[in-house]
């Protein structure tokens, strides 16, 4: 039995997660309920996915899937200045409430054409991959906005917690259900899992308009500047190499989807025919091999979650994390060069997708902990959905290129070699950035009352500076040496990564 320690002011659940995160007083329940709200949206977004890759898949190929990825980043072109527009123009719970359950709508939708017999596989597909991104990323931006850098460091291992639990078993629970049923019922029950994110967010979004910071809730009930997310993005170097890095990553990560989805769907094929009459039986093992990967890869991720993630952020820093993840991936095409087999392929999915769903994304999102809140919920929706569909955009020209060519697997794997190197890089440049964001979020005036240095941290950590404190530097300093580029940068101060 845990016991408290003297000056331990803890609750019991906050000491309960002390092995997993560092977490202060008065700071175990809001965790909680963000991981929960994460837990739900990844269960909600593996069953549709898994969905999706039975309809895509048996009624179109990898080829197809590859090309309506491409499809998803012209759709987001219109979608994410909309998102923008209605940011500017409702506070943060209107706008999770009504961005969330407009796709609630979409997906009842979805299921009745399926009952009427209608084709729903590329436009299903392109609508889960903009409800993926664009979803997932609002949840994420909402805990951004409510911790500080040094708090989110501390307890965004929690939070991640909660997604890539979510993720497991969503993914589990779909395996079962698509083989018993088929895949539409999972639809609807999707649908009300995504309705009960909006009531949890309620909750949380009442508990913090009741906290004793006034400042921070009452800038929450207003709507964000508008200034637009891809505007934020060219004048800001830092959040320049983030959407790099995002384009590189979804460039190898698909390419590898792309590659596995062919091994399968030529097993499908040997294993039932290619006929009509074979459709439903190919989608089921489909969807059932899906179920099965995705069901492994999340469990991973899970684990390094649970064990590893708060402590490689802890001893390692956030930045500098972030280069674990290209250096597994490179190892791994590395070792398609002289093996490739659909064993090695599949191996190489389940570490490089367990990675990107724990350590990398959890370091991804830390990110956006010292920027301002209209970055946080505008750039960074930019970041999430558009440019990582436009790695979706160059992965497709890769493949029908590849496609024409007759590129074989080796090859693909060869061109992921360069591309993880390229990623390496942008890493590489984005690090001191990172460290100076990071020192101007620490240092830049706020009235708000500082919170607890880190005990990791002997400096004096105040609260974020509110989007209107630091718009005058985020706009009006430049950083020797870019007059070249006209990049705008906010005024950079040295100081170290944690």
């Amino acid at each position: 039995m845990m016991t408290r320690t003297a000056g331990d002011d803890r609750s019991l659940v906050e000491r309960l997660l002390s092995p997993i995160a560092d977490v202060h007083r008065g700071e175990g329940l809001k965790s909680l309920l963000l991981a929960l709200n994460l837990f739900m949206v990844l269960a909600a977004y593996y069953m549709l996915k898994t969905v999706r890759e039975a309809l895509i898949l048996t009624q179109g190929g990898a080829a197809i899937k590859a090309y309506s990825s491409a499809g998803q980043a012209m759709l987001l072109v219109a979608l994410v200045p909309a998102f923008g527009a209605v940011a500017s123009r409702v506070n943060r719970i209107h706008l999770i409430r009504g961005v969330t359950l407009f796709f609630v709508s979409n997906i009842c939708a979805f299921f009745v054409a399926a009952t009427l017999g209608l084709s729903i596989a590329v436009p299903f597909f392109l609508w889960v991959g903009v409800f993926n991104v664009m979803v997932i990323s609002q949840f994420w931006a909402f805990a951004n906005d409510l911790f500080t850098p040094e708090q989110g460091k501390r307890l965004f291992a929690i939070v991640g917690l909660g997604s890539s639990l979510g993720a497991w078993l969503g993914s589990v629970y779909a395996g079962d259900v698509i083989r018993a049923t088929g895949p539409f019922p999972l639809m609807l029950i999707a649908a009300a899992v995504l309705t009960l994110c909006t009531v949890v967010a309620s909750v949380i979004e009442r508990g913090q308009s009741r906290s004793r910071d006034s400042n921070r809730a009452a800038e929450a009930a207003q709507p964000l500047e508008k200034v637009g997310g891809f505007t934020l993005i060219r004048q800001q170097r830092y959040l320049t190499l983030i959407a790099l890095m995002v384009v590189l990553l979804n460039i190898v990560n698909t390419s590898g989807e792309y590659l596995f989805g062919r091994f399968i769907v030529d097993a499908s094929i040997r294993a039932y025919g290619s006929g009509p009459a074979s459709l439903a039986a190919r989608q089921q093992f489909v969807g059932g091999v899906y179920a099965h990967l995705f069901s492994y890869v999340n469990l991973l991720g899970l684990l390094l979650q649970l064990i590893v993630v708060s402590r490689v952020l802890k001893h390692v820093g956030v930045a500098r994390a972030l280069f674990i993840h290209p250096m597994v991936v490179f190892a791994g095409y590395l070792a398609m060069l002289k093996a490739p087999s659909v064993t090695t392929m599949e191996w190489l999915k389940i570490v490089d997708n367990s990675l990107d769903y724990s350590l990398s994304n959890t370091a991804r999102e830390a990110l956006w902990l010292p920027t301002s809140r209209v970055a946080k919920y505008k750039a960074k929706q930019a970041v999430d959905a558009f440019f990582m569909r436009a790695g979706d955009v160059l992965q497709a020209g890769v493949v029908f290129i590849g496609e024409h060519l007759a590129f074989t697997i080796p090859m693909f794997a060869g061109l992921n070699v360069a591309l993880a190197l390229g990623w390496i890089a942008v890493i590489a440049a984005l690090n001191p950035v990172y460290r100076r964001q990071l020192a101007t979020s620490r240092t830049v005036g706020s009235t708000a009352e500082p919170q607890r240095a880190s005990s990791e941290t002997p400096m004096r950590v105040t609260t974020q500076p509110s989007a209107s404190q630091r718009a005058p530097l985020a706009t009006t300093h430049m950083k020797s040496g870019d007059q070249h580029s006209g990049t705008v940068e906010p005024l950079l101060l040295k100081t170290s990564e944690e």
